[in-house]
């Protein structure tokens, strides 16, 4: 059976891999990346860059991530917000308290007008994230 699945991708300015482990201690899992360098000893200024990141966490999360290389666009956290919701309110409440230290609270997470809690944030790296905790049904 074929398999799809939807998961960020975030392109850095030359801290993708700081960025990526700060996600693997919010989130825990396995974490690989690889350098330009491994693949491509043309551009000395940018090998130990990250081409390619992948973190794959326990809970069924996935992250992808690189640095953007020379020559090409960036521009930081205004194309991607990264979505949290769940029931798992103690495990949800964890990222939030971490995410949220490093960065910008937009907005607390509180109880909203739906029901649920809600907060959203910009992390220590600009990436914009929604923290949803829903009671159980």
């Amino acid at each position: 059976m074929t398999t799809s699945r939807l998961n960020p991708y975030i392109s850095f300015q030359g801290d993708a891999r700081e960025a990526m482990e700060f996600y693997q201690q919010v989130f825990g899992g396995k974490l690989s990346i690889s350098t330009f360098g491994e693949f491509d000893s043309s551009h000395a200024e940018i090998a130990d860059k990250v081409m390619h990141s992948l973190l794959e966490t326990d809970s069924g999360y996935t992250i992808m991530a690189a640095d953007t290389p020379p020559g090409m666009e960036y521009n930081p956290g205004d194309n991607i917000t990264i979505s949290l919701t769940g029931t798992a309110s103690e495990e949800l409440r964890g990222y939030w308290k971490m995410l949220s230290e490093s960065g910008t609270v937009s907005q607390p997470l509180e109880k909203q007008m739906w029901g649920d809690e809600y907060g959203a944030c910009v992390d220590g790296f600009g990436i914009t994230w929604m923290v949803n905790i829903s009671k159980e049904s």
